[in-house]
């Protein structure tokens, strides 16, 4: 704005503050009455004195440097902006000023109109403000509302990297990328039509722009501010290049992990099948010879090879499971269900083997209805059972059930030869086998890191007590289920007595890989039944057309060589001969993609490698019966 120095003068001597008109060489050019007062001297006295002469002589030279910058970059500041000095009276009293800069263009060129308050005991409030605002944790920034910032903080000179004189009246937007100055001025403008409050973290990605032309992200928060001189906006901003570093390295971290348990549970599907297929094959073979040695001497080599392989299956399911585990891989699907169905399968399976071993094997009958994953929690129960039969020498094996409350207990109790107290923790760790006097060394110390594995996923309780030389009693806590099931102790599968000598039947076995296929081949047709031998679901479908009766029996592996499964073989096999035929899928994918199977009818799920004994007993049972019956 061009003025002349008489509208100058009059702007100065109207005004109830200090003010000195003072030019470009710092010399002061006017004083009003109220700039006399304050600092003592006759408005005429004031005249031609330098600027500099009004504050104490150490402020001085400085002072001098500020103004030499200012004239090159002049701009408005306003009273509370933050620039405080001390003044000097003309009686030598020093005190505290506020002051305010406005550049004025004149005739004889630019001036500079300088309104000073002194700062005093009422203006408390506000030097309180200036306090608080200088102690603040983040930047902060206050604009007037033409964009132009009005109060900065040290810590807004710390994160621009500018001084206090160089920000204080400059655009806001030259904190700003030079790409979104533009686009911020409406929404500058924008806000000030609408102000209202806007925390820290809105959602906005927003970058500041350094001295030196570096970018960094921050957060900021706006506030709307009314005072007298117009609508300021107050905004806190906050570097947050580490947080975002942090973040991005979490969300790598998270990614490589997501990879490597990818790459894990691909690993671990491939294994399961893989190493699995070899054992498959020599169980088969082991037991096709032994069906058909006679010699004593080389049946006792071939039962002790079983013994071999048993422990060998026994150790490979064991460390593949408690890796899936740790690999998040499996996933419990829970269900209600019978609780009695799970204690009949069990007592059967090891019945017999508490009977080989001397022991008294006994088991409940129980009527509740439980909440788990049967699979899982079979598995837990299966490994207490186990246990207790390896470490029992002599007297029993006990499975009861106990309710309590809203829970069923149910106890796996031995009279075998008990843990001592300071191994109770440790017997559910990796490769920790009893070390009390009279255990037997069998077994690789696996299935109770398999059951804390398994009761933590499920959210079951284990609890163990036991007596050194009188036995143990291990527990795993289920949730009850309102209702009540019938209890049938009947098993679906026959023994081999009820069976009659003559159970041969036509099988077709799907199989691609030769050496298992050859063992399947010799196993069953040692046992009297015929085989057809198929590598896909095609081969299959070919085969059956030129059969001239329905099969006995479908065996198939899941995963076939052209892609199909044992599911697409079974349906096929079904669809020509049109009704439901037995039919066993076996494989050694532990993965949910061989849950197909389970829910297929009249269908058994088998995981290598198979038992063949269990194995022929079920195939004579769906031979003779026309069903799989039960697992």
């Amino acid at each position: 704005m061009k003025v002349t120095a008489d509208i100058a003068s009059q702007i100065l001597n109207s005004s109830a503050d200090a003010m000195l008109l003072v030019d470009e060489a710092g010399a002061i050019l006017f004083a009003n009455r109220s700039a006399a007062e304050l600092f003592g001297y006759a408005s005429d006295e004031m005249i031609g004195k330098a600027v500099e002469t009004l504050m104490p002589e150490s402020f001085r030279k400085a002072h001098q440097k500020h103004r030499e910058a200012y004239g090159r970059r002049p701009r408005a500041r306003p009273l509370i902006s933050g620039l405080m000095l001390l003044g000097l009276r003309k009686n030598g009293e020093t005190f505290e000023l506020d002051i305010a800069l406005t550049p004025l263009e004149t005739d004889q060129g630019m001036v500079v109109a300088t309104t000073l308050r002194e700062i005093s005991r009422e203006d408390a409030s506000e030097t309180y403000f200036r306090n608080l605002l200088e102690s603040a944790p983040d930047a902060m920034i206050i604009v007037d509302d033409h964009g132009k910032v009005a109060i900065v903080n040290h810590q807004a000179e710390q994160m621009f990297g500018y001084t206090r004189e160089e920000m204080l009246g400059s655009d806001i937007e030259a904190l700003l990328p030079t790409r979104f100055r533009e686009r911020h001025v409406g929404h500058r403008d924008a806000y000030l039509e609408s102000p209202h409050v806007r925390p820290m973290g809105a959602g906005l990605e927003l970058l500041g722009r350094r001295k030196d032309g570096s970018e960094f992200p921050v957060e900021i928060s706006l506030s709307p501010v009314r005072h007298s001189a117009g609508t300021f906006v107050s905004s806190v901003i906050r570097d947050v290049t580490r947080r975002k570093q942090m973040e991005a390295e979490l969300i790598a971290a998270r990614q490589a992990a997501e990879r490597a348990n990818k790459a894990n549970t691909a690993f671990l599907a491939a294994a399961s099948h893989d190493l699995r297929q070899p054992v498959q094959a020599l169980s088969l073979l082991n037991g096709a010879l032994r069906r058909t040695v006679k010699d004593p001497l080389a049946r006792d080599m071939l039962e002790s090879q079983q013994h071999s392989l048993d422990a060998m299956t026994n150790l490979l399911n064991s460390l593949l499971d408690i890796s899936r585990l740790d690999a998040g891989a499996v996933e419990p699907e829970l269900e209600d269900f019978p609780i009695q169905r799970l204690v009949d399968r069990l007592s059967a399976e090891f019945g017999r083997q508490a009977s080989h071993k001397g022991l008294v094997f006994t088991s409940c009958e129980c009527d509740c209805l439980v909440r788990s994953d049967p699979n899982l929690l079979g598995e837990i129960i299966q490994n207490f059972v186990s246990n207790a039969i390896r470490y029992t020498q002599k007297g029993s094996v006990s499975m009861s059930c106990v309710p309590s409350g809203s829970e069923l207990r149910i106890d796996v109790r031995d009279t075998g030869i008990g843990i001592e107290a300071d191994q109770l923790d440790a017997i559910f760790k990796e490769f920790h086998q009893c070390k009390t006097p009279g255990a037997e060394q069998e077994g690789f110390g696996l299935g109770l890191a398999i059951v804390r594995r398994l009761a933590d996923l499920l959210g079951h309780k284990i609890t163990v007590e036991s007596v050194p030389g009188h036995g143990s009693c291990f527990s795993v806590h289920l949730p009850l289920v309102e209702g009540r099931a019938p209890v049938d102790g009947d098993a679906d599968i026959l023994d081999d007595e009820d069976l009659v000598e003559d159970a041969s039947g036509t099988i077709i076995l799907i199989e691609d890989d030769f050496a298992v296929a050859n063992a399947w081949g010799l196993l069953l047709e040692a046992e009297g039944h015929r085989v057809a031998t198929a590598q896909s679901a095609t081969e299959a479908r070919a085969i059956v057309r030129h059969l001239d009766h329905a099969p006995d029996l479908v065996i198939s592996d899941f995963h076939l060589i052209d892609g199909s499964t044992g599911v697409d073989a079974v349906k096929e096999i079904r669809d020509e001969f049109g009704f439901s035929v037995p039919a066993f899928i076996v494989s050694g994918d532990t993965s949910k993609v061989v849950d197909a199977a389970r829910d297929l009818e009249n269908c058994a799920l088998m995981s290598k490698p198979v038992n063949t004994d269990t194995l022929l007993k079920r195939v004579r049972h769906a031979v003779l019966m026309g069903s799989v019956g039960e697992d």
